[in-house]
C-alpha cells in the first residue's frame, strides 16, 4: 500500500512506512466470511459447541489479542479434556492469522513437560483456525507460591524448570516475548507441583521457516507486557531483540517471586505515556530486590509471612546472591545479562547449592582460592612443611576438643532437662486447688495454657521454646485439633532451622512432624517436599538404618497411598519394615504400623490373600503391646473389618467395625475425625446389606464431625459427600444425589489430582446416576474416563476395573450396542475368573 506521507509502496501487511516511518492504515479485509454473512451463531462459541466433530466447548477460559481460549472435551478417539484457542471474529485479518500460524507452529515443535502441549489443529466449519492444546488446570507461579507459603528455596526450586522450559524453546529457535507469571501456570501431578509455561501467541521464531511468518507483521507495534518487557524489545521496530530478551522477563519474574512485587510500580508505569513507557523500561534502572523490600514498610511483614521467615531473615537472604543473580538477569546491557536461560537455572542452583555464583564479583577470599590453583606446584612443597608442623598440634588438640564438647553438651542437656520440668511444673500448678479456686480444669485448658505460656515465658530460650511447641504441637495433632497444631508446628521449624541450620536432626524432626499434619489436613502436595527434606537429613545424619528414618518411609508411604501411588509406596513400606523389625524387634507396635499400611495397600489394589495374614498379624501386636483399647487397636480392626466387608464377610465385619467406633469414641471423643472414619465405614457395611435407615444417620454424623475437624475441601468430607449421594440414589432421591455427587468428585480432583482412583470411583458413581435417569450421553463419558483411571492406577485385573466394565457394557446394552456390550462384558467375567 502507498505511504500516505512520502507515497512510497509498501507491503501489504505493514503497519509503517519503511522509508519515512509514517504510520499505515491497515488492512480491513478479513480472510475469512464476516459475522454478518455467516449469520448470529457465528458470533461466539457457546458451552456445548462442537469443533470438528469431536471436541465439546465447555467454557471460556481465556481470551487474549486475537485468540479466545475455551476448555473443551474431546471425544474422538478417546476422551480427555483439552485447551482450544480460536482466532476471534475481527480479528482474521492477514497479519493476525500469520501470527496465529506462527504460534501454533512454535508450540508444535516443543516437547518439554515444562511447556503446554499442541494435540491437533485445524480450521472450524467457517474457516476460523484453531489450535488443540494441553488443559493446565493451574494458577499463576506467584499466586501458587503465596497461596501455599512456599519458602524462598522452594520457589527458586520451582523457578529453575521454568528457566528450563524457556532453554528448550530458544533451542528451538523460539523466543517467547511475553514471559510473565500469569503464562506459567502451576498445575499440580501426582502430587508435586508442576510449573507450565503456555500463551506463545506473540513468540517469534527465530529459524527462518518460521520468521517468515511473522518478522513483517509486527513493524511498529510494541509487543508484549510493559512491565515484564525487555528495553530491546521496547524499540518500536521490535526487530532487534534475541533469546536474552526472555532472559530479561525471566529475571523480571524472579523479583516478583522474591518480594512479591515488581521493580517499576505497575500503576505508574501504566500511566505514563507511549514515550515514557519505553523511555522508562530502556533508562530508569530498577532498585535491588532487598532495597524495594526495604521500602515497602506497610506490606513487609506480610511478604514475609508468605515465605515461611520474619523480614530480618528475608532481608538477609536477599542482600548479596540473589541481588547479584536478579540484577544480572534484569540488565540494560543485554552482553552482560545471562547468556542462556540454562545459565540463569545453573546460578540459581549454585546459589542453593551453597556455591559462588558467577553474578557476584569475585572477593578477596576467591581470588586466593584461584591463586592457589594457579600455583599448585610452588606452593606444594610448602603447604606439606606446614602441614606436618600442624597435624601433631591438631592430634594434640582433637582429644581436648572432644572432651571439652561432651562436657559441654552434657551441661547443655541438664540445663535443659532443668528448664523444662520447671516450666511442666509451672504449667500444672494451675490444677492446685489454690489456683484453681474451685473452677473446672480440664486437659484442653492445660494444653492450650501451655501454648500460650510458651510464646510468652521462653522468648529468651528458642531452642527450649522450639522443642515445648513441637511437644504440645503433636498432642494437638493427635487430638484432631489441627488448626491449634499448625502454628505451633511451623514455628518450631522455623526456630529450629534458624539456631540449627537446615541440616540438624531437629530441623528434621519438625519437618517431619509438620508434613504429618499436612497430610492428615489433606495438603499432600505441601507434606510430600517436607517429608522428603526431613529423610535426606535423617538418613545422612543418623544412618540409613535408624528408626527415625524408617518412620519417615512408612509415612512417605502413607502419603502416597492416600493419593493411590501404591507402586511407589509398597517398596518404601517394605523397607521400613525391615530396619524395625531388626532394630526393634518383630513384635514392636511400629512393625505392626508397617503390617498394617503395607496390607492396606494389597486391599486397595484387591490383593486380598496377601493382606489378611498382615492385618491379623498387625491387630495381634498391638493388642498385646497397648491393651484391647487403644487408638492403635481401633485402626487395626477398622481395616481388617474392610478387608471382609470387600469379601462380602459381612457377618464377620460388623462386630469389627463397632468396636473399632467403642474405642475411638471412648478414648478420643465423639467428635474425633477418626470416630467419623468408623462411622463411615460402618454406614457402608450397611449400605451394602441395604439397611438404608440405619446408614443415612451414619453418614450424616460422620459428615458434619469432617467438615468441623477438616474443613470442607478435605477428601475425608468427599468421601462422606460421596457415599451419602450413594444412598439418596439408592432410595431414587435424584435430586439430592447429583449435588453431592457433584462437590465431591470437585473435592477430589482437586486434592488427589484428575488420575487417582477416588475421582475414577465418584464418576463412576456419577455416571450411574445419569442411567438411572436414562440421561446416556452424559453417562458415557464418565464412565470411560473412570475405566481409564482404574486401568492406569490400579492395573487391568482389578476387580474394581470389571466393575467399569460391567457399568459401560450396561450402558452400550441400554443404547442397542450389543457387539460392544457383549466385549466388554467378556472382559469383566474374565478379570472376576481370577482367584484372589
Amino acid at each position: 500500500m502507498k505511504c500516505p506521507k512520502c507515497n512510497m509502496e509498501n507491503a501489504e501487511v505493514s503497519s509503517v512506512c519503511s522509508n519515512c516511518g509514517a504510520p499505515l492504515s491497515l488492512p480491513t479485509k478479513s480472510l475469512y466470511p464476516t459475522a454478518e454473512a455467516l449469520g448470529p451463531e457465528s458470533l461466539d462459541f457457546k458451552p456445548g459447541a462442537v469443533i470438528d466433530g469431536k471436541y465439546r466447548l465447555l467454557q471460556e477460559i481465556g481470551s487474549g489479542g486475537m485468540g479466545m481460549v475455551y476448555q473443551a472435551d474431546q471425544t474422538e478417539p478417546f476422551h480427555r479434556r483439552v485447551a482450544i484457542k480460536i482466532i476471534k471474529i475481527g480479528m482474521d485479518t492477514r497479519q493476525v492469522v500469520a501470527r496465529f500460524e506462527a504460534e501454533r507452529q512454535a508450540l508444535a515443535v516443543m516437547d518439554h513437560p515444562n511447556i503446554a502441549k499442541v494435540f491437533d489443529a485445524g480450521a472450524t466449519a467457517t474457516g476460523r483456525p484453531y489450535f488443540v492444546m494441553e488443559f493446565i488446570s493451574g494458577i499463576p507461579i506467584t499466586a501458587y507460591c503465596d497461596e501455599y507459603k512456599l519458602s524462598m528455596r522452594e520457589r527458586l526450586e520451582l523457578f529453575i524448570p521454568v528457566c528450563q522450559a524457556v532453554q528448550h524453546a530458544h533451542q528451538k529457535g523460539i523466543i517467547h516475548r511475553d514471559l510473565k507469571p500469569s503464562n506459567v501456570l502451576v498445575t499440580v501431578q501426582e502430587g508435586q507441583a508442576v510449573p507450565k509455561i503456555i500463551d506463545f501467541g506473540i513468540a517469534r521464531a527465530t529459524e527462518h521457516h518460521l520468521a517468515q511468518q511473522t518478522i513483517f507483521t509486527e513493524q511498529g507495534q510494541m509487543i508484549g507486557t510493559p512491565e515484564y518487557m525487555s528495553p530491546e524489545q521496547a524499540e518500536i521496530s521490535g526487530l532487534d531483540i534475541d533469546t536474552r530478551t526472555d532472559i530479561y522477563s525471566l529475571g523480571v519474574m524472579l523479583y516478583e517471586l522474591l518480594i512479591g512485587v515488581l521493580p517499576f510500580e505497575p500503576k505508574e508505569l501504566r500511566r505514563a505515556g507511549y514515550a515514557a513507557i519505553q523511555r522508562i523500561i530502556k533508562e530508569s534502572e530498577p532498585p535491588k530486590a532487598s532495597t524495594r523490600l526495604g521500602a515497602l514498610k506497610a506490606t513487609q511483614s506480610e511478604i514475609a509471612e508468605k515465605r515461611k521467615t520474619n523480614l530480618d531473615t528475608l532481608l538477609r537472604e536477599l542482600r548479596g546472591d540473589l541481588d547479584w543473580i536478579t540484577m544480572k538477569a534484569m540488565d540494560k546491557d543485554r552482553t552482560r545479562r545471562y547468556e542462556s536461560a540454562s545459565g540463569f537455572a545453573a546460578d540459581i542452583q549454585h546459589y542453593l547449592s551453597n556455591e559462588p555464583v558467577i553474578a557476584r564479583p569475585p572477593s578477596a577470599t576467591y581470588k586466593t582460592a584461584k591463586f592457589a590453583k594457579r600455583h599448585k606446584a610452588g606452593l606444594g612443597a610448602g603447604v606439606l612443611t606446614a602441614a606436618a608442623l600442624v597435624v601433631g598440634l591438631m592430634l594434640a588438640l582433637m582429644g581436648l576438643i572432644r572432651a571439652r564438647r561432651a562436657e559441654v553438651r552434657a551441661n547443655q542437656e541438664a540445663q535443659t532437662s532443668t528448664q523444662v520440668s520447671d516450666f511442666l511444673m509451672r504449667l500444672f500448678a494451675v490444677s492446685d486447688p489454690s489456683e484453681a479456686r474451685g473452677n473446672k480444669i480440664t486437659a484442653r485448658a492445660i494444653l492450650d495454657g501451655g501454648a500460650f505460656r510458651i510464646r510468652s515465658e521462653l522468648k529468651d530460650q528458642p531452642l527450649i521454646q522450639a522443642r515445648l511447641m513441637n511437644t504440645i504441637g503433636i498432642v494437638y495433632r493427635d487430638l484432631g485439633l489441627y488448626a491449634a497444631a499448625r502454628p505451633l508446628l511451623e514455628d518450631a521449624l522455623k526456630i529450629r532451622g534458624e539456631h540449627l541450620g537446615p541440616n540438624h536432626a531437629e530441623v528434621a524432626e519438625s519437618l517431619h512432624n509438620l508434613a504429618a499434619l499436612y497430610s492428615q489436613q489433606g495438603q499432600y502436595a505441601e507434606a510430600e517436599p517436607l517429608y522428603k527434606r526431613s529423610l535426606a537429613i535423617w538418613e545422612k545424619a543418623l544412618g540409613p538404618e535408624h528408626p527415625n528414618v524408617a518412620q519417615n518411609l512408612n509415612n512417605l508411604a502413607a502419603l502416597y497411598s492416600q493419593q493411590g501411588r501404591y507402586a511407589e509406596a509398597e517398596p518404601l513400606l517394605k523397607r521400613s519394615l525391615a530396619i524395625r523389625e531388626k532394630a526393634l524387634g518383630p513384635d514392636h507396635p511400629n512393625v505392626a504400623e508397617n503390617l498394617h499400611n503395607l496390607a492396606a495397600i494389597y486391599e486397595k489394589q484387591g490383593r486380598y490373600a496377601e493382606a489378611e495374614p498382615l492385618f491379623k498379624r498387625s491387630l495381634a501386636i498391638h493388642e498385646k503391646a497397648l491393651g484391647p483399647e487403644h487408638p492403635n487397636v481401633a485402626a487395626s480392626l477398622l481395616y481388617l473389618a474392610a478387608l471382609y466387608s470387600q469379601q462380602g464377610r459381612y457377618a464377620e465385619a460388623e462386630p469389627l467395625y463397632k468396636r473399632s467406633l467403642a474405642i475411638r469414641e471412648k478414648v478420643l471423643g465423639p467428635d474425633h475425625p477418626d470416630v467419623a472414619a468408623s462411622l463411615n465405614s460402618l454406614a457402608l457395611l450397611y449400605d451394602k446389606q441395604g439397611r438404608y435407615a440405619e446408614e443415612e444417620p451414619l453418614y450424616k454424623r460422620s459428615l458434619a464431625i469432617w467438615e468441623k475437624a477438616l474443613g470442607p475441601d478435605h477428601p475425608d468430607v468427599a468421601a462422606s459427600l460421596h457415599n451419602l449421594a450413594r444412598l439418596y440414589r439408592a432410595q431414587g432421591r435424584y435430586a439430592e444425589a447429583e449435588p453431592l455427587f457433584k462437590r465431591s468428585l470437585a473435592i477430589w480432583e482437586k486434592a488427589l489430582g484428575p488420575d487417582h482412583p477416588d475421582v475414577a470411583t465418584s464418576l463412576n458413581s456419577l455416571a450411574l446416576l445419569y442411567i438411572a435417569q436414562l440421561r446416556y450421553w452424559e453417562a458415557e463419558p464418565l464412565l470411560k474416563r473412570s475405566l481409564a483411571i482404574r486401568e492406569k492406577a490400579l492395573g487391568p485385573d482389578h476387580p474394581n476395573v470389571a466393575t467399569s466394565l460391567n457399568n459401560l457394557a450396561a450402558l452400550y446394552r441400554a443404547t442397542k450396542r450389543e457387539k460392544e456390550a457383549q466385549e466388554l462384558e467378556a472382559r469383566a467375567a474374565r478379570i472376576r475368573s481370577i482367584k484372589r
